[in-house]
């Protein structure tokens, strides 16, 4: 009961968007996010998340990343593919600019921690909290039936994010409610066991949502059946500029911006200012006098100049897997000095030792 009470009289999730880097964060900041290990990953994921996670780390004193292996597996995954995706995406995040040196880059299924606070957690968590949230209820519904894990998963999340003490998130506007959760369980433990988890604040990308190729009205995403909707960022200048060619637009000519009455062309517009760092205007007034056929020629100039150099330092660093899989081993070896002495009062406090 007083768990249920708890949940209703849970506040809105704190948001606020990425720190510019005249803004000091407090000295007790603490930034934590993860990814799961899809291989490379794509140009949406680059613009809205990784760029932001390279800002991060010069502008808090602590800042972990997280490959989050466990969670991937809510998805059956071949075993060799999956150890091929977490080189490959070690190797995507160092050649985005992600410093082992600034911060802590790790496997999350090597550090434990995460598991054993899981179950914890989980004790804490009403079925009803979990069946409410978005992602279950789109996921289960396209398997007809899920599995244990994926209903689970936003409290490995919470524990993912408590483990460390975290006080900032950066998260897409999708992953707001499992953030709520995580602070919900902030407090429920707080108040069952004594105060120890601050309640992490959400940290919102200013960039746009980069949209399907073929689809608009979608985010773009590695699991699209149409090969044509999502750029990776290792495709070749042919491949980038074939699918931009053949991204959905519509009959008007002129280039403009209105993501509601033209959805494709606008989602060119939000690509091409993301990748040559002009506002939407900026872009707009770029593409004057350019019909949209022409403008898409633009933008795949843009985006090839932009991925040219992160295509080819992920090629050198994939060329070499023991240093990649050595800078995982320290990554996780760090992560686990800051987690163990967290379950270690975690343990304490429920009972345990």
């Amino acid at each position: 009961q007083w768990l249920n009470s708890l949940y209703k009289a849970k506040v809105k999730c704190n948001t606020e968007f990425v720190f510019p880097s005249s803004q000091e964060p407090p000295l007790n900041a603490r930034v934590f996010s993860g990814i799961q290990p899809t291989g490379v990953p794509h140009l949406g994921n680059y613009l809205g998340a990784l760029e932001n996670w390279v800002a991060l780390q010069d502008q808090y004193p602590s800042v972990l990343y997280s490959i989050v292996d466990l969670h991937s597996i809510t998805q059956p995954q071949d075993p060799d593919k999956l150890r091929n995706n977490i080189l490959d995406m070690a190797a995507s995040l160092l050649a985005c600019g992600i410093n082992p040196e600034k911060a802590i880059l790790f496997q999350q299924s090597q550090v434990s921690e995460h598991a054993e606070f899981c179950w914890i957690l989980g004790c804490l968590t009403s079925m009803p909290r979990l069946r409410h949230l978005p992602q279950w209820k789109m996921k289960s519904k396209q398997k007809n039936e899920g599995s244990v894990g994926l209903y689970i998963y936003p409290v490995l999340q919470a524990a993912d994010i408590l483990l460390y003490k975290s006080t900032h998130v950066p998260v897409g506007e999708d992953q707001v409610q499992h953030l709520e959760l995580a602070q919900d369980l902030a407090r429920i433990f707080n108040l069952h066991y004594g105060e120890l988890f601050p309640e992490a604040r959400a940290l919102l990308s200013s960039t746009r949502k980069v949209k399907s190729l073929r689809d608009p009205s979608s985010k773009m995403s590695k699991s699209d059946s149409q090969a044509m909707a999502t750029i990776s960022i290792t495709d070749s200048p042919d491949d980038i500029a074939q699918k931009i060619r053949r991204a959905v637009t519509d009959f008007t000519s002129e280039v403009t911006f209105d993501p509601q009455a033209r959805p494709g062309v606008s989602n060119l517009v939000t690509i091409h200012a993301a990748v040559a760092r002009l506002s939407v205007e900026e872009a707009v007034s770029a593409a004057k006098g350019l019909d949209t056929g022409a403008y898409k020629g633009l933008v795949s100039e843009a985006v090839i100049q932009r991925l040219a150099p992160l295509r080819e330092e992920i090629q050198r660093r994939r060329a070499d897997p023991a240093h990649l899989e050595a800078l995982l081993a320290l990554g996780s070896r760090r992560a686990r000095q800051l987690a163990a002495p967290v379950l270690d009062e975690v343990r304490h406090r429920v009972g345990f030792s």
